[in-house]
């Protein structure tokens, strides 16, 4: 098997003081994921799996315990070094979808590219080439606002895939969509898992959602009560 892509040892997050009595917000976490797999993060509010995520996206630092991110300890990397790893391994999703209102669908997927000092013809053929595996390259040239939430999400996947990450963290991605649009999304995540082998670890509250990952942790009180197949 494969080094991990993913490698927590012993993680603790506390918030506010030992002293203050506040339990920890994750409790000894020891996790490990794997090139490839297909991973939902559930548990109730409170229970840790949002920390947990921020975690493995740079976006937060544990008080103890370590997080390796391709076999690196993160905590041992310069600002600098954080950045290009980030940049180069993971894409994000966020439920809100985070799209810039007054830019163009292309300039939102192309963004990453600009911050990357990439010229302007080659972010638009790679913005246009992303749009189109979501279906929706003749939408390349209207603002967010014209699209529905199905479709600025999808927006938003393309734009997580500017960079060809390994890694595609979503926070409850279909929160803000209904039914059918949510199963649309998910079998998005399911192709690029399946054919392009990109590791998604995706946090959902809906079992129906859960159910498209191949593995499930379930969180509880900072603790990971559940690692394996996916129950729901």
């Amino acid at each position: 098997m494969s080094a991990p892509l993913i490698r927590t040892e012993n993680l603790v997050k506390r918030y506010g003081t030992v002293a203050g009595n506040v339990p920890p917000a994750l409790n000894g976490v020891n996790l490990s994921i794997y090139p490839g797999e297909f991973v939902a993060v559930m548990g109730p509010s409170g229970s840790g799996k949002s920390t947990f995520m921020n975690i493995l996206g740079c976006l937060d630092t544990p008080t103890s315990g370590a997080y390796y991110l391709e076999e690196r300890n993160v905590a041992e990397l310069s600002d600098d070094e954080l950045a290009e790893l980030r940049n180069r391994l993971i894409g994000f999703v966020f439920q809100g979808f985070n799209l810039l209102k007054r830019i163009s669908v292309a300039d939102n997927v192309a963004l990453p590219l600009l911050y990357a000092g990439v010229g302007k013809n080659e972010r638009r053929q790679r913005a246009l080439e992303l749009l189109e595996q979501v279906g929706l390259a003749a939408h390349a040239g209207k603002l967010p606002n014209q699209l529905s939430g199905g479709q600025q999400q999808r927006v938003a996947i393309a734009r997580a895939l500017t960079n060809r990450p390994r890694l595609i963290l979503a926070d409850e991605p279909t929160g803000n969509l209904d039914t059918h649009t949510s199963e649309e999304i998910m079998g998005i995540f399911t192709r690029l898992n399946q054919e392009q082998h990109i590791t998604v670890v995706l946090v959902t509250h809906e079992a129906d959602i859960a159910r498209h990952a191949k593995r499930l942790v379930r969180f509880r009180d900072g603790d990971i009560i559940h690692d394996g197949e996916v129950t729901v």
